[in-house]
Formats: C-alpha cells, structure tokens, sequence
C-alpha cells in the first residue's frame, strides 16, 4: 500500500498566487538579503506545495481513466 502525501494547507490557487507575487518581489529587488532569503524559502515551500497539488490531480486523473501514470 502506497502512502499518500498529506494535503497542503494552502489551496493551490492560494499557493500559486502567493508564489507568483514572491517572484515578482524577488525580480523587482529592493529588499535586503536577509528578507530575500527569507522570499526564496517561501517560494521554495509554496512550489512544493503547487508540486504536491498537481501531483495528487495526475494520480486521481490516472486512477479515473484506469491507467498507471508513474513519470
């Protein structure tokens, strides 16, 4: 039996938008490098948190249409 990973607290179009606004702050600059570090973890998080949302919506769209997608 597989373990499935925990569902995000974020919904993914939260975690999205959020990573989406981090990137722009961290493009744009102006911020000191401790707060850009601190952006980057946030970002780094968010994304694994958008990975883990899509990953979940493969594996119900395999199990649905009764394939076994493993990429």
């Amino acid at each position: 039996m597989t373990e499935k990973p925990e569902t995000p607290a974020l919904g993914y179009e939260q975690a999205r938008d959020e990573l989406v606004a981090v990137v722009q702050q961290l493009e744009t600059g102006g911020v000191g490098l401790e707060e850009s570090i601190a952006l980057w973890e946030r970002g780094e998080h968010l994304a694994t948190i958008c990975q883990t949302w899509l990953d979940g919506a493969r594996e119900r769209l395999a199990a649905a249409s009764g394939t076994d997608h493993e990429d």
